[in-house]
């Protein structure tokens, strides 16, 4: 298992939408194949900014997701909303308590 970091930052007038479009996605990307976790996390000195921190079975699991109708659709319906380009991290735990 590794666990996946993405910083999305949107135009601050978006972030509404951002949110009702995650509201409505949040439970199919939580159930997809592979997917153990999933959060969403705002920047509490920049709300227009957030993160998606999520856990995956594997590297397959996610490119799965990544290559699935629902990733496509939510995500030409995300990016329209950005600010910024988004960033991701894909990590392993190294050390756990």
């Amino acid at each position: 298992m590794f666990k996946r970091f993405v910083k999305l930052t949107f135009v601050p007038e978006k972030v509404e939408s951002f949110l009702a479009l995650f509201a409505e996605t949040r439970n199919q990307i939580r159930h997809f194949p592979g997917c153990h976790h999933l959060e969403l996390l705002q920047d509490r000195q920049q709300p227009h900014v957030f993160f998606t921190y999520s856990i995956w079975e594997s590297e397959q699991a996610l490119e799965d997701y990544r290559h699935s109708d629902l990733f496509r659709n939510t995500w030409q319906k995300t990016k329209q909303l950005f600010g910024d380009k988004p960033q991701a991290w894909s990590l392993d735990v190294t050390f756990e308590s």
